[in-house]
């Protein structure tokens, strides 16, 4: 039902200023893998219990957005969001010339993000766990991974927040609010 079609039914003859996009289960995950990522990245090399509680603490968020990707409400499905390469392309393009679509849910470059995004923490979540085990204690090459991808993790997540920033200016709406609200202006 679109929001016109609703609006009939309940009499209201205007749009709602917002509507709810980010159920309060994304945006709980969200706010703990920031948190969590925080944690286990301070406390790398210096509290070895707190990094690892950390990382075992993104393992288990992983696991869930993961399940909640497939299961979830509508935003939250990875069925919603996930796009191909031209897609992708397409929007980067217009995003640099200023005439990108605007989303309610995830744009095409938040869906690339996401998926970049998870799969690196999966990276640096296994290799960390690796690192714990009698089978790879003391081994160069995983404890070089798990370094690896938790710096690529965090030049994700810098460029994750220069795209809300650029996103944000662009449409002309806070998305860091709609992330901790949960809700959006319209389409």
């Amino acid at each position: 039902m679109t929001v016109i079609e609703n609006n009939l039914e309940t009499g209201r003859n205007s749009r709602p200023a917002l509507v709810k996009v980010w159920d309060i289960a994304v945006r709980m995950f969200h706010w703990s893998l920031v948190f969590a990522f925080a944690v286990a990245w301070l406390s790398a090399d210096e509290w070895d219990r707190i990094h690892e509680l950390a990382g075992y603490f993104i393992a288990g968020l992983i696991a869930f957005r993961l399940v909640w990707g497939i299961v979830g409400t509508r935003h939250a499905r990875f069925s919603d969001f996930i796009v191909g390469p031209t897609t992708l392309i397409n929007y980067l393009r217009d995003s640099l010339l200023h005439r990108a679509k605007r989303y309610l849910g995830h744009n095409p470059a938040g869906s690339a993000m996401i998926v970049a995004l998870l799969l690196s923490l999966i990276v640096t979540t296994v290799s960390g766990v690796a690192m714990t085990s009698n089978a790879f204690w003391g081994i160069d090459w995983v404890e070089e991974i798990h370094e690896a991808s938790a710096t690529l993790t965090l030049v994700f997540v810098f460029l994750h927040v220069a795209g809300v920033i650029f996103s944000s200016i662009s449409h002309k709406e806070n998305l860091i609010r709609s992330m901790i609200t949960g809700k959006k202006k319209p389409l």
